[in-house]
């Protein structure tokens, strides 16, 4: 019976687990007793996620009542594989962040919260998976600001007094953002009686594009767009990365833009029908905001002194690639964005890993303050460079895998311009990598100007076990990856698939 009950309710635990853990989490506030709970749950997730991933991958799609209310009266989880794949994404940075988090946690975060600090993490945990999950627009705006609030607190507790400052202002826009998606939700509400996507978009297919539907249609891709960082909605982005505890930044930027990309996606192809965007001429815009945000990215991230503002901008830039594939309207477009989607959680959380044991060791970001620290810290130097290869979109890893699909689906819409931005955006990418190399590596050593860190401290000597292997996973998934499309290439292509035979295109 309980197997049986736990199995029947597979999707609702991906979310209940994490909510059931925060409290005992702020209750216990014991740093070992919840860092183990924190990577106990999300290793769990990740293995409940692979299993629907796997489900749906059959051809199913997994409808689930919560509370056993029907739609469109109730609150409904719709599983296919384009939400399947996003959980998959969620669950195994959380899982990674989890092993990496103990002693980066330790020196980042005061003991006394602890407690509060895994529990926000498991909050905005649940309210990502609960975005990819659910299949009714409001519930999905509740758990997009579940994991907003979430974020704004983990971002505030990191140490260097800018980190305030950043969540603030990431408040303000995020704020901006939820508001412009619940207003557009509303007035969708308003027009269709039903905030059950599946249910909208029966009743938008028959709807004439009035002026209350393209106004709601406008102000979701507002909002969405600001929270996922898409240019030039992007400015709240560096400073959230750059100066959040560094296992904070690598869980948001292997996932949080990811998933508001993901829910642009579903949004535009799910729920609207296409007819909306070309009457606004979104697909030309996010073409051109794609191209614009590549070199922009890019051409900040070559000139930045500190490695995370440096990979902060780089999201930019990366973001950009996503947004483009999707501006082409087309198979190959949609499926060279979700494919990106999955390797920039790898190849952006591989390097936001290797910078925080930097900052570990040396309480230091900076490239004026880490010169030849590369020799110094030799595995952690090298597995930075595998991901880094993979932003710059060298054969065998990741990188090259999404924008080789990104360039033939531009090459398929005949867009010569975004072409030659797509190989630019790559070349631009080689500078800013090549510097960060040559800091690290070939620059001869100065005097380190190690902050916080008492004399004779094996911080300086000792790179931790659990930060080391979470760093390697990810890397060698860079290469894996790379060369073994058989998970990230299928799953793109049949959530493409899926998605738009479901709209009768």
């Amino acid at each position: 019976m309980t197997s049986t009950l736990f199995t029947d309710h597979l999707a609702a635990w991906l979310v209940i687990l994490p909510l059931l853990c925060a409290p005992v989490m702020v209750l216990l506030n014991r740093s070992k007793l919840v860092w183990l709970l924190n990577l106990v749950v999300s290793a769990s997730c990740l293995i409940i996620a692979l299993h629907i991933l796997w489900d749906v991958s059959t051809g199913t799609v997994i409808h689930y009542a919560m509370g056993g209310w029907t739609p469109p009266w109730g609150i409904e989880y719709r599983i296919d594989g384009l939400n399947a794949l996003v959980a998959v994404i969620v669950s195994a940075m959380a899982t990674a962040c989890a092993v990496y988090a103990r002693k980066s946690v330790e020196q980042e975060i005061s003991v006394h919260v602890h407690g509060l600090f895994y529990a926000a993490f498991q909050l905005c945990f649940l309210g990502l998976l609960g975005i990819a999950l659910t299949g009714d627009i409001f519930n999905l705006f509740v758990f997009l600001e579940i994991s907003s609030l979430a974020s704004y607190a983990l971002i505030a507790m990191g140490r260097n007094r800018k980190a305030l400052n950043s969540a603030f202002h990431y408040l303000i826009l995020g704020t901006l953002g939820a508001t412009f998606f619940l207003i557009g939700v509303g007035l969708a509400f308003a027009a269709t009686g039903t905030l059950n996507m599946a249910d909208m978009a029966l009743s938008l297919q028959d709807a004439a594009n009035t002026p209350l539907l393209l106004t709601a249609f406008a102000l979701i891709v507002v909002g969405v767009a600001l929270k996922a960082a898409i240019y030039p909605l992007h400015l709240w982005l560096p400073g959230a990365y750059a100066y959040a505890p560094s296992v904070v930044s690598v869980f948001l930027a292997a996932t949080a833009t990811k998933v508001a990309i993901y829910v642009l996606i579903r949004c535009l192809f799910s729920v609207f029908e296409p007819d909306y965007m070309l009457d606004t001429f979104l697909p030309d815009i996010l073409v051109v905001l794609g191209g614009v945000a590549i070199l922009y990215g890019s051409l900040r991230a070559i000139y930045q002194e500190g490695m995370k503002k440096m990979l902060a901008y780089s999201s930019v830039a990366q973001i950009g690639y996503m947004v483009m594939g999707i501006g082409f309207l087309s198979a190959a477009g949609l499926t060279a964005s979700l494919l990106h989607m999955f390797n920039h959680a790898l190849m952006k959380g591989a390097m936001f890993m290797a910078v925080g044991l930097f900052v570990y060791r040396v309480n230091t970001a900076t490239f004026d303050n880490l010169k030849g620290m590369g020799r110094e810290m030799p595995y952690t130097f090298f597995a930075m460079v595998l991901a880094a290869l993979s932003l710059v979109g060298v054969p065998g890893t990741v990188g090259f895998v999404s924008k080789w699909q990104l360039l033939q689906a531009a090459l398929e819409n005949r867009h010569w311009g975004m072409v030659m931005i797509i190989l630019l955006g790559s070349l631009m990418a080689a500078i800013y990598v090549w510097k960060l190399i040559e800091v690290l590596y070939f620059q001869q050593p100065e005097k380190l100007r190690v902050q916080g860190v008492s004399s004779g401290s094996e911080r300086i000597g000792r790179s931790p076990a659990g930060m080391v292997i979470a760093l390697w996973v990810m890397a060698l998934g860079c290469v894996y990856f790379g060369l073994d499309t058989d998970l990230s290439l299928h799953s793109a292509q049949y959530a493409v698939t899926e998605l738009l035979q479901g709209r009768g295109n």
